[in-house]
């Protein structure tokens, strides 16, 4: 019996699946006890990670209904924090999608606090650069409460404050989306144009008719696109308008001619996404020589990637799907080039932010239990949190030079990871392995059991640990009282539940959200001990993303 009470109430070694004395634990999902994030920490990793896929333990539909909750507690308590927490998440490009982003601001717009929905409506234009964020805004808003004059007015102004080629862009480029176009906007808001030039792009689209030498940009080029009749003719349109894809008539798009010609014009994130149909086409080739300089040129250039806001998981899911020679519908075929493949990997190394070195003894431990197979991160097939932390990983192995690299479950595994790998390596090494149960403490256990001097240890993980003997709070500070070593806990959140194995009230553990472009960045600093942290500027968005 006074074993079974030491048992419980050990305050260095308390099994998972009990809380620690005396703490503020909670269960976790598993069956653990973790700490519970505070409501603008799991803000945070809505914003940057969202909800979709769910994870190993939550449906998708009960994790976004949990976090809806919380974002509402948040706006609740500080509508101005909250905006600017938005705000900054969004025109910054931390996060790979704009949606969680741009719902927390329809919840705003929705508010019963006035104040709170004016300040949400005036940084509309921040959070919906482009017309496809406009149409996810209004189906959200829409859901939520009525057009009245505020609504309305912020609407209109979205078109009336762009410079005329900035708006027929827009018109032209971005038609429609989520069953909302242009002209369902334009009749609801009404607003009155402050120049002839204006009036006709915003009639034209409005579906009034209106004379094409009326039209400018974008939106003319697109009414002489509809009317070409060979391909020579389509292709000198797209010379002259710099016009997009989306505005090219789809019988063209299969022509490497076309491609060619849409080429020079293609901001960077679309020349990610359409990497596939440049090699399909017969473009982006072994032998094109002149093609693949001018796409592998662009993609490794590190100040182009943060101007446009490319974020590395754009760069991810545009190399799992482009390695493997067709869509992830299993839609077309096409032959990877292997100078595209590296450049690849290159981009997605030069779309974080720029990461000081912190010359400390690092012990980077990743989660492979079951729980991280399962789910997308940011909503990207095949991206499971396993793999994404494996990749987000590199990011920091390709940077330090003391770095030891291990998986672990409910036991822990080598993983041949090296600085000289590139993704798809680094992916591979942590494929099909055994996994079962997860415990986190496993990273320190290791290095107290084998002497390995570590001054971090980062933790990549979905913080759903429930399977050891001692939770990895306690596993830390008996690693620092037996080594004299007080190293520091990061633990890097791969999933946007509401729990962390880090101790609030130890200010040598930190939380920090998986695939912000800031996160590796923030781990240096904290792990150096520098202070504050690098913030990338909003830029002006690339248009021709």
């Amino acid at each position: 019996m006074a074993h079974k009470i030491f048992n419980l109430f050990n305050k260095k070694n308390t099994p998972q699946n009990q809380p620690i004395p005396g703490s503020t634990q909670v269960p976790n999902s598993a069956g653990g006890y973790s700490w519970e994030l505070d409501p603008w920490q799991r803000l945070g990793r809505f914003l940057v990670l969202g909800t979709e896929g769910g994870t190993y333990y939550v449906s998708e539909q009960k994790l976004t209904r949990e976090n809806a909750v919380n974002v509402l507690l948040c706006l609740k308590e500080d509508y101005r924090r909250y905006l600017d927490t938005v705000v900054a998440v969004s025109a910054g490009g931390r996060a790979y999608k704009n949606d969680p982003a741009i719902f927390a601001l329809a919840l705003a717009a929705a508010s019963d606090n006035p104040a709170a929905r004016a300040a949400a409506l005036e940084v509309l234009p921040q959070v919906a650069r482009i017309g496809t964020h406009l149409f996810h805004f209004a189906e959200y808003v829409d859901g939520l409460r009525g057009w009245g004059r505020g609504l309305r007015r912020a609407v209109g102004q979205w078109y009336l404050n762009r410079p005329t080629d900035s708006l027929a862009l827009q018109l032209a480029k971005y038609q429609s989306r989520d069953g909302w176009s242009h002209r369902d906007l334009l009749r609801l808001a009404h607003p009155q144009a402050a120049s002839e030039a204006q009036n006709a792009l915003l009639r034209w689209a409005a579906g009034k008719e209106v004379p094409l030498e009326q039209l400018s940009g974008l939106a003319e080029g697109l009414e002489r696109l509809k009317t070409a009749r060979s391909e020579a003719e389509v292709i000198a349109l797209i010379r002259q308008f710099r016009a997009p894809r989306e505005i090219v008539p789809t019988e063209y798009l299969t022509s490497p001619k076309v491609w060619e010609a849409l080429l020079p014009g293609l901001g960077l994130t679309a020349l990610l996404r359409n990497l596939g149909n440049l090699s399909k086409c017969g473009l982006l080739a072994d032998g094109a020589v002149e093609a693949v300089d001018l796409v592998t040129g662009r993609m490794t250039q590190a100040e182009a990637l943060k101007k446009a806001r490319v974020h590395p998981l754009q760069v991810l899911a545009a190399l799992i799907t482009y390695q493997q020679g067709h869509g992830m519908r299993g839609g077309g075929q096409w032959t990877p080039v292997p100078r595209v493949i590296e450049a690849l990997n290159e981009a997605f190394q030069l779309a974080f932010e720029t990461i000081v070195p912190t010359g400390k003894r690092l012990y980077l431990g990743l989660d492979v239990s079951g729980s991280m197979s399962m789910g997308q991160v940011s909503g990207i097939p095949g991206l499971s949190p396993r793999v994404a932390s494996a990749a987000l990983a590199m990011a920091t192995v390709r940077t330090e030079s003391e770095v030891l690299i291990r998986g672990f479950s409910h036991e822990l595994i080598k993983l041949n990871i090296t600085p000289q790998m590139n993704l798809e390596q680094a992916v591979k090494a942590i494929s099909n392995l055994p996994f079962g149960g997860t415990d986190c403490a496993l990273p320190m256990l290791d290095a107290l059991k084998h002497k390995i001097q570590a001054d971090a240890f980062l933790v990549y993980t979905d913080n759903e640990t429930w399977a050891g003997k001692t939770h990895p709070a306690q596993a830390l500070q008996n690693y620092r009282k037996e080594t004299g070593i007080q190293a520091r806990l990061v633990v890097v959140g791969m999933a946007a539940n509401a729990f962390t194995i880090a101790d609030p009230n130890d200010a040598g553990m930190l939380d920090v959200v998986g695939f912000s472009t800031d996160t590796p960045s923030a781990i240096a600093d904290f792990v150096s001990g520098r202070l504050g942290e690098t913030v990338r500027e909003p830029s002006e968005e690339d248009t021709t993303a």
